[in-house]
């Protein structure tokens, strides 16, 4: 009877110690999740579970007056990620001599635009979620649902970005640009830790929107004014779909960057095997594509309560607001 009791007392004592285990790390995963401990797709659920739905209905709306918000609010988030992380560092306007804006760097220049949608995003979510939802992850939400909208893949978008005080006008001024070659286009990915597939799929995004014909490769024909736009992808120009990917096997891509993933001597041994993976496999380029989206959105991300700050206005650090 003793050893009995002896054993019973026993596991009652493992059974407790499991639950305390148990319940110091369901602590720690939570005070990880609010204090900087990376980013989760469930970081609003609790501070601001309207988040979603805010940001999907100002773009419903925006596109409805302009359709070429989607196409332009993914290129903001691409462009921010990639210039010291996904940190909505371009979103931030002059304010010399502490911030000199990225927007006006060759690759932003009368080029980005949707930014009068972002703040009308975070006026919404001010009214919502009062300095709760940081712009960088506006950013990063804002793009899932434009693909969303277009037809695209959805993908759970990690969230618990914080926004940055400052802007790195050296690496805007080094983002990837429409007419660099195959060798210089992987560098600068594989520089944010990127790879050559995760190009191909995030160059995918040409599959919607319009570009000025300057930017073309076949430039700006019959005397075009250079602010002329053409589609991107003529087969259907407003859907997120895989016929981007079928131009480029006809040779026919609009932009000499899409075109060098199977005309450059890199090509073959890189990029093009991909490309003719994309072009026969929607389901696999939208597989490929979601998630080379998180890959990038996890780039350098500031978190925690010690690094950045949650703008008031997003085109402002909280300092010159007041």
């Amino acid at each position: 009877m003793a050893a009995a009791a002896a054993s019973s007392s026993s596991l009652l004592l493992i059974i407790v110690a499991v639950a305390v285990a148990v319940v110091a790390v369901m602590s720690q995963a939570a005070h990880a999740k609010h204090n900087g401990g990376g980013l989760s797709s469930g970081f609003y659920d609790e501070t601001c579970p309207s988040a979603h739905d805010v940001v999907r209905r100002v773009i419903q709306d925006a596109r409805v007056a302009d359709p070429r918000i989607p196409a332009s609010l993914i290129r903001l988030h691409f462009h921010d990620c990639f210039v010291n992380g996904c940190d909505a560092s371009i979103l931030l306007d002059d304010d010399l001599p502490a911030i000199a804006t990225e927007k006006t760097v060759p690759a932003n220049d009368n080029s980005a635009r949707g930014f009068n949608v972002i703040d009308d995003i975070k006026c919404e979510l001010e009214k919502a979620c009062p300095g709760v939802v940081s712009c960088a992850d506006i950013l990063a939400l804002a793009a899932q649902i434009s693909v969303q909208l277009a037809g695209g893949p959805r993908w759970r978008v990690p969230l618990g970005r914080r926004d940055a005080t400052t802007t790195n006008i050296p690496s805007a001024e080094d983002l990837p640009n429409f007419f660099d070659p195959l060798d210089k286009l992987l560098r600068k990915f594989h520089n944010v830790g990127l790879d050559h597939a995760d190009l191909v799929a995030l160059q995918g995004a040409h599959t919607f929107g319009r570009t000025q014909c300057l930017f073309t490769r076949e430039n700006c024909t019959a005397g075009r004014p250079a602010d002329a736009l053409d589609n991107l992808d003529d087969v259907t120009p407003d859907v997120f779909d895989n016929k981007y990917y079928g131009s480029l096997l006809h040779g026919i891509g609009k932009l000499p960057s899409d075109q060098v993933m199977l005309s450059d001597p890199y090509a073959a041994a890189t990029t093009a095997p991909v490309v003719h993976r994309f072009a026969s496999n929607q389901k696999d380029f939208f597989r490929s594509f979601a998630a080379s989206m998180i890959k990038m959105g996890n780039i350098s991300p500031l978190t925690g309560t010690m690094n950045g700050e949650i703008r008031h206005n997003c085109r402002r650090i909280n300092t010159r607001d007041y």
